[in-house]
């Protein structure tokens, strides 16, 4: 399989996932993941849904709490560009929602790096603004 190949399938793969973000189906999102996932993103106590994951029952179970503890708003949330070479790709925007047991509002540019494998999602990085997230999470 050339680079080429190889960055098609990735960018497939991408396209898929954020389709099924879009959907807002946990499991057939955490489908495109592999059984064990190298996955990061900053822990924050504050934030329900953001704690360490390994697996794609764990996946699930994030996407789950995602929705379950915010409603996305997506005339604010957009990726602006996708940066794909071979397996890995990059990419980054502005995501917003609001946190339903508060009520508060958030908005932060985001960064995700993913590694794809025969057409799986092996690592899962997502760089936000953790900050803002928290706020919005934290009681009146």
């Amino acid at each position: 399989m050339t680079s080429t190949d190889t960055s098609d399938r990735t960018r497939a793969t991408v396209q898929d996932f954020l389709g099924r973000i879009a959907q807002g189906e946990p499991d057939r999102i955490a489908a495109l993941f592999a059984e064990k996932v190298d996955w990061a993103i900053a822990e924050n106590p504050t934030v329900p849904w953001i704690r360490p994951r390994s697996t794609r029952a764990d996946v699930a179970e994030h996407f789950r709490a995602l929705t379950d503890g915010q409603t996305p708003d997506p005339d604010a949330t957009a990726v602006h560009v996708i940066v794909v070479d071979g397996r890995e790709a990059m990419l980054a925007g502005r995501l917003a929602g609001t946190v339903r047991a508060t009520g508060k509002s958030f908005r932060s540019p985001f960064a995700m790096w993913l590694t794809v494998e025969d057409g799986l999602i092996t690592r899962y990085r997502v760089y936000e603004d953790s900050l803002a997230i928290a706020a919005a999470c934290a009681g009146r």
